[in-house]
C-alpha cells in the first residue's frame, strides 16, 4: 500500500498529464473498501497528496512550476479527500457495479462541495454570492469534474483490478 501511495504521489505531479487526471479519488474509495484499519484507510489518500503537495511546494519555491504545493483552504481540500474515503466503505470490493457506482458517486460528491468552497470563499474567479454565481462556479468546475470522473474509473478499474487479480479472486457484477 506504501508504494501505491507514492507511485499515485509522483503520477500527480508529472508534467503534461492532463488537469485533474489524478489517482488520489480512486486511492480513497479503494482505501475505503480494502483498508479494514480505517485509520490507515485515511491516511493512504492524505499521505499521497501530502507528498505529491510538499514535492509541488519545493518545485514551485525553485521556479520550476506555477503550481504551489501548498496553498489557502488546502486543509478543506483534505477534509474532502476524508470524506471520499467513507464513500469506499460501502463499496464492495468484490463486485464490479458497486465499484463503478463508487467510481461516479465520490468525484460527484468532490465537485459539489470543492466548488461550493470555492464560491463560498471567494476562490476561482470570484464570483457574486449569488445562486447564478455559484452556478457559474459549478460551470468553470465542469472539465476538471468531467477529468475527475473519467480518472477516478480509469484508476479505480486498475486499483480494484489488480488487487483482485493478486488476491486471486473474482469480480462479479451481481
Amino acid at each position: 500500500m506504501l508504494a501505491l501511495t507514492v507511485v499515485a504521489a509522483m503520477y500527480r505531479i508529472l508534467p503534461n498529464r492532463p488537469f485533474g487526471f489524478e489517482p488520489q479519488t480512486a486511492i480513497a474509495l479503494f482505501a475505503g473498501s480494502i483498508i479494514k484499519d480505517k485509520k490507515y484507510a485515511f491516511a493512504l489518500p492524505l499521505l499521497s497528496m501530502l507528498i505529491s503537495d510538499t514535492i509541488y511546494q519545493a518545485l514551485f519555491s525553485a521556479g520550476l512550476t506555477a503550481i504551489p504545493g501548498f496553498y489557502s483552504g488546502q486543509i478543506l481540500n483534505y477534509l474532502l479527500f476524508a470524506g471520499l474515503t467513507v464513500v469506499g466503505f460501502f463499496v464492495n470490493s468484490k463486485n464490479v457495479w458497486q465499484i463503478g457506482l463508487g467510481a461516479l458517486t465520490a468525484p460527484t460528491l468532490y465537485f459539489i462541495a470543492s466548488n461550493f468552497m470555492v464560491w463560498i470563499g471567494g476562490g476561482g474567479y470570484h464570483h457574486p454570492k449569488t445562486v447564478a454565481g455559484l452556478m457559474q462556479t459549478y460551470a468553470d468546475g465542469i472539465p476538471f469534474y468531467g477529468m475527475g470522473i473519467y480518472s477516478t474509473i480509469v484508476f479505480s478499474a486498475v486499483f480494484f483490478g489488480s488487487y483482485a487479480l493478486l488476491k486471486g479472486k473474482e469480480l462479479r457484477t451481481a
